[in-house]
């Protein structure tokens, strides 16, 4: 039985753990965070790590302790967490992305309303490495995008912060939003996030399941398929989510994730964990 360290004990180890025990893998937690960890111990024997850990400093200790290979390495993590730079990446491969300028602190007022000029109102400002929407916020007019900007000064004007820049972004409404699975550059699976409508008249946008989205099953098109395919292979990531907005006018790649959460079996292609097994078993 190979066994297979998993760095998050969330939804996605307790998806995976009996599908790929019954193909012959062993998927395992190793803490590495919110604890105390003697620098010479051990986190025991495994011949293989899942996804490299979220805290990049604990998971460097993990990954000197455990001495295996990973399914997606730091690097890996890096080149997705990196909004900007996955999509400069993809931009380069001919991959469609939003219109978007990276913003890296610190910048005046008159750079910032240089950049406003370049879009229709309103705009998204996101900050470039966090995850599950956070943080991700909407700005109508100038005044209230350089009080965005304000508040993004204040919290990189701390010395401790490691990431001083942020995306402003076109705005797609009414876009439908998919989370579309790949393994080694292929298409496993996909799935529609939309907010309840009561949240959806209340103003909310950000399709985040972490902040309360359905997420339902679909047969995706083929040219998204080959969309989110064509986004993998441009990142060159074994394991990841590829993130869609569709409108009218066409899709684009809004984020990808090398950390995606897994859903429910139905939700995905046949044979999804026999690919991840294999991908697994790769290593």
């Amino acid at each position: 039985m190979l066994r297979l360290a998993v760095a998050t004990d969330a939804e996605t180890l307790a998806r995976i753990r009996d599908p790929l025990a019954e193909r012959g893998i062993h998927a395992e937690h190793v803490p590495v965070s919110e604890r105390t960890l003697p620098l010479d111990g051990s986190l025991g024997e495994f011949d293989a790590g899942f996804v490299f850990p979220p805290r990049l400093m604990e998971g460097g200790v993990a990954d000197a302790m455990l001495d295996v290979p990973w399914v997606n390495t730091r690097e890996d993590i890096l080149r997705s967490r990196n909004k900007a730079g996955a999509l400069a990446r993809l931009s380069a491969n001919d991959v469609p992305t939003p219109r978007s300028v990276l913003v890296s602190n610190p910048v005046d007022d008159a750079a910032l309303e240089s950049v406003w000029e370049q879009f229709d109102p309103p705009v998204v400002v996101k900050p470039n490495s966090t995850t599950r929407g956070t943080g991700i916020t909407k700005a109508s007019d100038l005044d209230s995008l350089l009080g965005v900007t304000d508040y993004l000064d204040l919290v990189h004007d701390y010395r401790a912060t490691g990431d001083r820049s942020y995306l402003i972004q076109e705005y797609l409404p009414d876009a439908r939003d998919y989370r579309v699975m790949t393994i080694d550059g292929d298409y496993v699976g996909a799935v529609e996030r939309r907010l309840p409508e009561d949240a959806l008249a209340e103003g909310g946008w950000k399709h985040n399941v972490h902040r309360g989205a359905d997420a339902t099953g679909v047969d995706l098109d083929d040219d998204l398929r080959r969309l989110a395919e064509r986004t993998a292979r441009a990142l060159d990531i074994d394991w990841l989510g590829v993130d869609m907005l569709v409108t009218g006018e066409g899709a684009v790649v809004n984020e990808t994730n090398a950390r995606p959460t897994v859903d429910t079996a139905t939700k995905y292609e046949d044979g999804f964990y026999d690919r991840l097994a294999a991908v697994i078993r790769g290593q």
